[in-house]
Parts: structure tokens; sequence; C-alpha cells
């Protein structure tokens, strides 16, 4: 071998195979990073953000219901029926979502310890509502009782591991999201490199033949720039398209998730205040201070703008920030509202006050299906939004894997036809 290597036959086999070798091992290379990089975008369209998607419902259907069954709870024996749906429609949605989550969620240590928390923990809190129901439809006031503790129960462990499973779900959407959108530096490396031996060995030959071209070389090149040039492009756009779908559409959702969860504990609050009758001063205080985080100068809104106006400012175009808009709007009216309710309650008329949160017009109730209504048909928006931009831009890898192999399979072969050509003249 080292003698074959002094000739130069020798040398043309030896610079031959060391092109076509780094031609394929651009091909290799390219095709492995970008099957990386669709399986994440993979992830991202069909796994993890319908799981964060899912992880927030449960923690919206848990205080829903919680909120469902102390409005059901004030209005005494005589509990509206379209309440007691409403609640059993939550458990049932948050029951259903616990068992999918618990099939998808395998990887994730933290989230099968938060739903194995919330499994056990829903049946508990369902009885606590039951019994309470039971008693309160008799007159007894063992039934306040019991809501507190359910009350309790839902605010200590439940809603808590619910938070905790939605961080998780987000954190895995967000990871997924970075390998998606991950440069493929090591492709492009190996793709200059073959370039460069590609280009050092035209160079070579045109000074020892005089030849300007060699069509086997120069198809080579051809290929590998070809490849080259799509895997950058390709990648650009494909993460231009990722980065939509998270800054309007996953970023977006997620602030409206969080001005959706405050606004269901500061109706539970609100609710919880009356059926305390004189003992709900923590309760009151717990919901000036959800309303304060939802609607502005709260400690959990960015430089007090609150989470609601976080949530419009997110929204990208007029459709989105409208329905926040009508959200803000609704929650103006509810303060008022609260207001006189509390003055009532305050002043010792408390079939008034209860009338003004849970009346049929002109209620607190009114109020807060108002700002759930726009702040649903937002969120059902932004997450048309999401799936647009990112099937875009998963759909920009197209073709380029088999692409990669393709190319540097035909770089190597023409490589090597271009210099068994010139092995030719030797012979």
């Amino acid at each position: 071998m080292r003698t074959a290597a002094t000739t130069e036959p020798g040398r043309l086999r030896a610079i031959g195979a060391v092109v076509a070798a780094l031609l394929l091992l651009f091909g290799a290379v390219s095709a492995w990073q970008i099957s990386d990089r669709v399986a994440a975008a993979d992830a991202v369209v069909d796994h993890s953000q319908p799981l964060s998607a899912d992880a927030a419902h449960i923690y919206r259907s848990l205080a829903d219901a919680d909120t469902s069954a102390s409005s059901g709870f004030l209005a005494g024996g005589d509990e509206p029926r379209s309440e007691r749906r409403r609640y059993e429609r939550d458990i049932r949605e948050a029951s259903e979502l616990l068992a999918e989550a618990a099939a998808n969620s395998a990887g994730s240590q933290t989230a099968r310890r938060q739903i194995a928390v919330l499994n056990r923990g829903l049946p508990v809190y369902t009885g606590l509502v039951e019994s309470a129901r039971a008693d309160n439809r008799q007159g007894l006031p063992l039934g306040g009782a019991y809501l507190r503790y359910a009350n309790e129960k839902m605010r200590g462990e439940l809603l808590p591991a619910a938070r905790k499973l939605y961080t998780a779900e987000t954190e895995q959407l967000g990871g997924d999201y970075s390998e998606a959108k991950s440069r493929p530096l090591l492709a492009v490396g190996t793709g200059a490199v073959a370039l460069v031996a590609l280009g050092w060995a035209q160079r070579r030959n045109y000074r020892r033949t005089n030849r300007v071209f060699n069509r086997g070389l120069l198809g080579a090149t051809a290929a590998a720039l070809t490849l080259l040039v799509w895997l950058v492009a390709g990648h650009a756009l494909a993460r231009s398209g990722l980065n939509e779908s998270d800054t309007k559409g996953a970023g977006s959702l997620q602030a409206l998730n969080e001005a959706r969860i405050g606004i269901l504990q500061a109706r539970g609050d609100e609710n919880m205040t009356l059926v305390a009758r004189g003992g709900g001063a923590e309760y009151e205080k717990s919901y000036r201070e959800q309303m304060a985080a939802v609607a502005g100068n709260g400690e959990r809104g960015r430089s007090g703008s609150g989470l609601l106006e976080e949530a419009r400012e997110a929204a990208d175009d007029r459709s989105g920030r409208s329905a926040v808009e009508e959200a803000q709007d609704a929650v103006r009216t509810w303060q008022q509202r609260h207001k006189q309710a509390r003055a009532a309650d305050d002043g010792g008329n408390y079939e008034d006050a209860v009338a003004r949160v849970i009346g049929a017009q002109d209620s607190t109730r009114e109020s807060f299906d108002e700002v759930d209504k726009s702040l649903g048909r937002a969120a059902a928006h932004e997450q048309r939004q999401f799936e647009k931009a990112a099937d875009t831009g998963r759909d920009r890898f197209g073709g380029l894997v088999v692409g990669a192999l393709l190319l540097s399979v035909l770089g190597a072969a023409a490589a090597v036809l271009g210099i068994g050509r010139r092995l030719a003249e030797y012979r």
C-alpha cells in the first residue's frame, strides 16, 4: 500500500476514496441530524403540545368543578341543574384527560407522580362534595364544613399537582422545540470539509494535467453544494415556521392558560367567601390577589400589566386580541358587581349578596361566564394558529432526509467516475 501511494495512480485512488467517503459521510450525518429534528418537530405537533394543552385543561376542569360545586351549594337545596351538569362534565373531562396523560407521559417521572396524586385525590374530593351536597339539601350546617374541606383538598393537593403536571409538560414542549430548532452544525461542517476536499482535488488535477474541468468531480461538487444549500435553507425555513408556532401559538396559549386559571381561582374564592358565612376573610383576600394578578397590578403580572394584558399582547392578530379585550371588559364589570355583592353581605343582607353572585341577571356569574367564553374563543383561535405554523415548519423538512442520502450517493459515484477517467489515462 505504501508503494502504491508513491505512484500517481495510487495517489489518485486514495484521493477518490477519501472524497467519496467524505461525501457519503456528509449525506449520512445530514440524514441523521435532520431525522432527529423531524422527530422533535413531530413531537411538538403530535405529543408535547397536546399534552401541555391537556394538562392545562385538567387544571381548568378541576378549578371549574370546584367553582361549580360552590355555586350549586350557594343556591341551597334547590341546586340549579346547569351547575350540577357543569360540575359532572368537569370531573368527567378531568378523569378522561388524566387517563390519556397517564398513557402518554411514560417518559416523565414528574408527570407520573403528579398524575398518581390526582388519581388518588380526585375520588376523595368528589366524595366530600357529595357529602356537602347531601347535607345542604337537608339544611344541615355540616354541609358547609364538608365543602370547605373539599375546597381545601382541591387547593392544597389537587390544583398544586395539576400545576406541576402542566409545568412538566410545558418544559417538555420547550425541550422539543429547542431540539427541533437546533442548527445541524455537524452536518454543515462535514459538508464544508467535503467541498474543500473536492476543490483541492480539482485544483490538483488542473495543475498536473492542465485540464480545467473534470466532469465527475464537477458533478460531485454540484451534488455536495446542492445538498449543503438545501440543508441550510430547509432548516432555516423550518426553524422560522417553528419559531412562529412557538411565539404566536404556543406562547399565546400559555399566556391565555395562566389568565384562565387565575379567573377560575378568583371565581372560586368569591363563592367560598359566601359559603363561609362571615368567616371568609381569607377567601376574599385571595380573590383580590387573584383578580389583581389577572386584571393588573398583581405580583404575578409583569410590570403590573396583568395576565389578561399579557395575553392580549401575546396575540398576533386582531381576532385573538379582540377576544381578550372582551374578557377585559367583562372583568371590569365583574369587579364592579363584586363590590356591590360585598357591600350587601357586609351590610347583613346575605340573600341579596348571594343573588348578586349567582343570580341569573346582573350577577358576577354572568360576568365570569362572559370572561370564560371570551378566553375560550381566544384559546381556540391561538390553537389553530399554532397548528398551522407548526405544520408549515415541519413540512419544510420534507424530503431532506431522502435527498441527503440520494445526493451523497450520486456525488460519491460521480467522484469515483471522475477519478476513474483520470486513471484510464495510465492504462
